[in-house]
């Protein structure tokens, strides 16, 4: 299974007699499924079903619907009762004069706003355009859905793009680890005979020590684990379903492994390769927020 982007966006429209009807929908982010709709007042009727189309198709993300309408022909949506803003706008005047308010445009603006002045019909919506819509509305899901499934092959090359450079730079410690060892006993041989005196040293103890002290220090428990975590990353990316929340769980679990790697390193080389690795996996985690 591909990944698939919660970043999408969609459009159709259609033509209704004298109306122009557009659906627009888009969505971002979010660690929810949240629902933005913005649509005309005649299609209310129809929330709960516009609502429950979107959510079967649309998991997780934030989602806003635009639903537009457009008439031509000099039909309009709304029409001005004349008779009203007349009897508004005469009292308004009144009163101005009355108050010693200048005449002015704004008394026409506020005459406009009072109640009845725009009505808007209460014109039923045909089980035509009803059905017309809601055709419109699953085309526009359709090209969302193509979006978001396209930015996620575009994510999961990039993503496993940075894990093979994770693998890359633990195969790349391995050279390192003799050279640590060797430079950890010489260390440590040098501040015995600082501390004791160079003929004082007593050689079984140690080889003790160091043993000790290298069982401390050991990341081969890490590396494994590092190993793991990236093939099961791979494994999730390829055989599953809505990984993005399964992936990031797997990304800290191998963000652990890295950072118990750099605490134990104690070679500037491994320590080089461990920062590089940080930034592999801050760039994955960057892009694994948009994974549905």
């Amino acid at each position: 299974m591909a990944l698939i982007s919660m970043t999408g966006w969609g459009k159709t429209q259609y033509q209704l007699q004298d109306k122009l009807v557009t659906v627009e929908i888009k969505s971002i982010n979010s660690r929810q499924f949240d629902l933005n709709l913005k649509i005309p007042f005649l299609y209310r009727d129809f929330e709960s079903e516009i609502r429950s189309m979107i959510s079967e198709k649309v998991a997780r993300g934030k989602v806003d619907l635009v639903i537009t309408q457009e008439y031509g022909n000099g039909s309009t949506i709304s029409e001005i009762n004349k008779e009203a803003l007349k009897r508004y706008f005469a009292q308004i005047s009144e009163l101005a004069q009355e108050f010693g308010i200048p005449a002015s445009d704004i008394l026409f603006t506020a005459a406009m706003r009072f109640p009845e002045v725009v009505k808007t019909p209460q014109t039923l919506i045909s089980e035509e355009e009803k059905t017309v819509l809601f055709e419109a509305l699953s085309q526009a899901l359709n090209h969302l859905v193509s979006f978001r499934v396209q930015e996620g092959e575009a994510l999961e090359k990039d993503i496993l793009l940075h894990i093979g450079r994770i693998e890359e730079l633990l195969d790349q410690i391995a050279p390192y680890e003799q050279e640590r060892i060797d430079a950890f006993r010489e260390k440590l041989r040098k501040n015995l005979e600082e501390y004791l005196g160079k003929n004082k040293v007593d050689e079984n103890r140690f080889e003790q020590e160091i043993i000790f002290q290298l069982e401390k220090i050991d990341i081969t428990e890490e590396k494994t684990r590092l190993a793991n975590h990236l093939k099961y990353f791979r494994e999730v990316i390829k055989n599953e379903e809505l990984q993005g929340r399964k992936l990031g769980f797997i990304s800290q679990e191998i963000g652990r492994e890295i950072n118990t790697l750099g605490s134990k390193a104690n070679h500037a080389l491994i320590q080089k390769k461990v920062v590089e690795m940080k930034d592999a996996l801050e760039k994955i985690k960057e892009q694994l927020l948009n994974i549905l």
